[in-house]
């Protein structure tokens, strides 16, 4: 986890994994009773996975387009 967390950078961690994280705790802490601590662990870890790959194609796709809209006006 150290690791991780030196390897981004700050404002990365703050834009994406941030967001993700909180929203995958939330969606972790309502809906997953699993009467298992390792299985809503686990539970929690795909979730955060799957929402920072969505969170992180759609800010691409919204970079690379607002970089085409640019570009195309010029």
């Amino acid at each position: 986890m150290y690791t991780f967390l030196k390897s981004i950078p700050r404002g990365q961690l703050l834009s994406t994994q941030l967001p993700s994280f909180f929203a995958a705790f939330l969606i972790a802490e309502f809906f997953y009773k699993f009467k298992s601590f390792a299985l809503e662990c686990i539970g929690f870890l795909v979730t955060w996975y799957v929402l920072d790959a969505v969170l992180t194609k759609v800010l691409g796709a919204m970079a690379r387009t607002e970089t085409s809209d640019t570009q195309g006006s010029r």
